[in-house]
């Protein structure tokens, strides 16, 4: 790559997206056409693939295989785990999290769209919206994911009839809406064939939209989060004890959002101590200011008690400290989560003892009602938790911050992820209920 390319693709924007849908809905052959008519497959990749679909009596490349790399996925023709690929255009760098489509690999795809800023979710044309689609939809709606795009695929085995295209348009548009999704773009295309995947389809002349690549590079993007609440979570306290730094005494992590700056007067919490930055160090030199995604070392000017799992935040806008929190949460263990359940919480850097307190409400997914009351949540289900923590936490509303307003719960037994939890309201807000007194031990 020349010194010119590399530095134009340098200054372009970077767009983190992922794939979602349901079984054979051709997520991984959308994602492999998307690679290949963009010309980001390398001559090697394209000949394995050919190899590869020539030893299976195929007549083409399966353009799938760019993506499903497992064995098994190959041996079944489905997408398994979160496949990441890294490709540019001249307008735009690209991540592609290309998740699976399977109901009990759910998870999963909360995994790859928990970092996006675009979800595109994809519909078989033949069989319209169905439960996983909306599934779908929900994870993207309570993971704030700000853009969503429904390609309507396989419309070539449809005959390309607008009026397919446009009910399923209208049904998953006014489902998402009632989620709160704020913004839908519908393209109908056919992964297989190419139909405006990069190409505008000639097929399609009554659409006059964007095509999918056209859209994801020009899609607004704002990574601008320097003036969002400043956040960081401390991973690592750094003291060498050599001659060179007897006393030096910092505090290590990567800011999670915000702008920090020497100086400034600053708050570590939980404890609620304070104290003025008196330095920044970013990559072994010092700077006056560091902002978002930076991994920085921060000194303080005073003395005082600072660990691992604690978060250090501006005097002026530091979050509330609390041990009650409520969530909308996203089951993915076999195991079902209880009334009553122990777990552990992460938040951050830190991690917690905890009880499930209540579960207030289930999201029926038909029909976006609650379901009062359930008791449990099993896999893949959506829902309102109550949570009591052994400590107090600095938790930030998610709707405010992706990062500091998200948690992980975990069994404490085996270290199983249980739950992904999301801090305040949702699309869904449940009635208040009354919490109920839980059993003897880890009672807070």
């Amino acid at each position: 790559m020349s010194t010119t390319t590399t530095e134009a693709l340098s200054a372009t924007t970077l767009l983190r997206f992922a794939t979602a849908g349901s079984v054979d809905d051709g997520k991984s052959t959308l994602v492999g056409r998307l690679l290949h008519d963009s010309k980001s497959v390398l001559a090697d990749q394209l000949e394995a693939v050919e190899r590869a679909s020539a030893s299976r009596g195929q007549e083409g490349p399966d353009l799938a295989l760019l993506t499903d790399g497992l064995r098994a996925e190959r041996e079944q023709g489905i997408t398994i785990d979160v496949a990441y690929r890294y490709f540019a255009t001249p307008r735009r760098r690209f991540i592609l999290a290309d998740t699976p489509g399977h109901v009990q690999y759910t998870r999963n795809m909360v995994t790859g769209a928990s970092t996006a800023e675009l979800t595109v979710v994809l519909v078989d044309a033949r069989n319209g919206v169905v439960e996983q689609t909306r599934r779908h939809a929900a994870i993207a709606a309570l993971l704030r994911v700000p853009h969503v795009v429904l390609a309507v695929n396989k419309m070539d085995l449809v005959g390309y009839e607008e009026k397919v295209f446009a009910a399923i348009a209208e049904e998953f548009t006014a489902y998402a809406t009632e989620l709160g999704v704020p913004q839908v773009t519908a393209i109908p295309i056919s992964a297989l064939a190419g139909d405006n995947v990069v190409e505008p389809s000639a097929n399609m002349d009554w659409y006059g939209g964007p095509t999918v690549l056209e859209h994801l590079e020009t899609v607004p993007v704002s990574h601008d989060l320097a003036h969002c609440h400043a956040r960081l979570p401390v991973q690592y306290v750094i003291r060498p004890q050599t001659a060179e730094h007897p006393d030096y005494r910092g505090y290590a992590g990567q800011i999670a959002a915000g702008t920090f700056r020497v100086g400034e007067q600053v708050t570590v919490l939980p404890s609620g101590r304070t104290s003025t930055i008196s330095g920044i160090d970013l990559l072994g030199e010092p700077v006056d200011v560091a902002w978002t995604t930076q991994s920085v070392t921060v000194l303080l000017a005073d003395d005082i008690d600072v660990s691992r799992g604690d978060l250090i935040v501006p005097t002026k806008d530091a979050p509330a400290t609390t041990q009650d929190v409520e969530a909308t949460v996203c089951h993915v263990a076999d195991a079902p989560l209880t009334v009553g359940h122990r777990v552990l919480l992460k938040h951050g850097t830190r991690t917690v003892k905890a009880i499930v307190k209540d579960i207030p409400s289930r999201l029926t997914l038909d029909d976006l009602s609650l379901h009062p009351h359930p008791g449990q949540l099993v896999a893949n289900d959506i829902g309102r938790v109550k949570i009591r923590t052994a400590e107090p936490l600095p938790v930030d509303s998610y709707a405010d911050s992706r990062r500091t307003g998200s948690f992980i719960l975990i069994d404490p037994n085996d270290g199983t992820t249980l739950t992904a939890g999301m801090v305040g309201e949702s699309f869904a807000s449940p009635e208040p209920v009354k919490d109920e007194t839980d059993d003897d031990g880890w009672d807070f």
